[in-house]
């Protein structure tokens, strides 16, 4: 007689043990990626613009069999454009939460702070929004950063716009930067500052004699206005008409301080030959200005005309796809904002399909194996990545609002075809 142990008998209870031990192929289970956002405070608006992107393409895989034959979940926490908050929600994320990824944040201002945690943990750290060259300076070997180059670097672009495509070359130079992580690291660069480590005060690079110097323009004005709370627009504007500057440099933390930027300008009926913004490649930002936006030229990552070919979920997802796919869902252009953190989601997807696992270590490794030759493929264009996670090979676009509210894309011209920049831009 074989003896029965809590209701099962000992041949019933040893193969309910072996069962209880082996992996189980929950159906149900669903592959988790942590992304905390600024969906309210200063960053609301390019933050809620990034968790579209990321959203739409999350979408997109799940449609076409999510990965590994399983859901992706998109676990999304509003970090309210606070530092602390972005720390907390990250190491939640893996502590508590058991995500199987995570994708970064907008701005410099929150990477910075929250790439140390994820490197603690040998998390994977892709980058949508966060170029200052500080956070690439720190040793992380789990960065890849989805945009063109460090912020410091921006400049090149800029000036080379000027000096490349005007003819009636401005002489007299105004640079004007929130104080924000990222347009510090812009001025830093037309500026020739030193970058240094923040607390140690190591040197990452000195950029003397600076971008705006070794163009053979003069620096005439240079204000920085604070992060949050500013509302001296027209003093400011006031400022910049004072010190003659004919070439104006605006280097924004968000799209209302653009608008807002530009439209005391045109209160105090300053008309430079340009006007160069780090930001406004929003629909908000034109709709805000409307023809008033006609001849500013700002720095983007993204254009929707740009040839760029890839692939999401196994099929061919170039820029043009994407930005039917779009149309086709909002009745809207994709702006810089959405397509950044689709091109990232679109990076990662690859390296699933690539290496069939969402391990960190094992997608990390095919990242950084990407070359030129074999690079990622997005609708921000190839990927590859240095040793410090910043991309190989890349540059800024740079766009101008021109007549009836189309963004064009202008610079640089070895790139893809152009269109002709106005030159200058149209009085108010």
């Amino acid at each position: 007689m074989t003896k029965k142990f809590f209701g099962l008998n000992l041949f019933g209870l040893a193969a309910f043990l072996t069962l209880s031990f082996l992996p189980i192929n929950d159906t149900n289970a669903s592959i988790k990626i942590g992304a905390s956002m600024p969906l309210t405070g200063n960053f609301a608006v390019p933050g809620s613009k990034h968790l579209e992107g990321y959203e739409m393409c999350v979408d997109i895989i799940n449609r076409h069999g999510g990965w590994l034959d399983q859901e992706v979940e998109l676990v999304v926490s509003d970090n309210r454009s606070d530092t602390e908050t972005a720390i907390a929600q990250y190491e939640r994320f893996i502590n508590v939460d058991k995500v199987d990824l995570t994708f970064g944040t907008f701005s410099s201002k929150l990477t910075f702070p929250i790439s140390p945690i994820l490197a603690k943990y040998n998390a994977i750290h892709p980058i949508p929004s966060g170029g200052a060259l500080r956070i690439f300076s720190q040793g992380h070997k789990n960065l890849f950063y989805f945009q063109a180059s460090a912020a410091e670097y921006v400049g090149t672009n800029m000036v080379g716009l000027i000096n490349d495509l005007v003819e009636d070359k401005p002489t007299k130079a105004a640079v004007v930067h929130a104080d924000d992580f990222f347009a510090n690291s812009i001025a830093t660069g037309l500026l020739g500052e030193k970058v240094v480590m923040p607390g140690s005060g190591e040197l990452v690079e000195d950029l003397a004699p600076g971008y705006i110097r070794a163009a053979g323009i003069e620096l005439v004005y240079h204000e920085q206005w604070p992060e949050e709370g500013f509302s001296d627009w027209l003093v400011l504007a006031n400022s910049i008409k004072n010190s003659g500057a004919d070439l104006v440099i605006g280097l924004m933390a968000s799209p209302e301080e653009a608008t807002q930027f530009t439209r005391a300008l045109k209160t105090v009926r300053h008309n430079p030959k340009h006007i160069l913004l780090s930001q406004g490649t929003q629909k908000e930002f034109y709709e805000g200005l409307g023809d008033d936006a006609n001849g500013v030229i700002i720095m983007s990552a993204y254009h929707p005309k740009a040839p760029f070919k890839g692939s999401l979920a196994g099929m061919q997802m170039n820029n043009a796809d994407f930005a039917a796919e779009y149309h086709i869902t909002t009745g809207n252009k994709p702006d810089e904002d959405v397509a950044i953190t689709f091109a990232l989601c679109q990076g990662i997807d690859q390296a699933v399909r690539a290496t069939g696992s969402v391990d960190d270590q094992t997608i990390m490794d095919w990242l950084h194996a990407r070359t030129p030759e074999d690079p990622v493929k997005t609708v921000l264009g190839n990927f590859a990545w240095d040793d410090r996670g910043l991309p190989l090979g890349k540059s800024f676009l740079m766009v101008q609002w021109q007549d009836g509210g189309n963004l064009e894309f202008v610079y640089p011209t070895n790139e893809f075809d152009t269109a002709e920049i106005v030159d200058p831009k149209p009085q108010w």
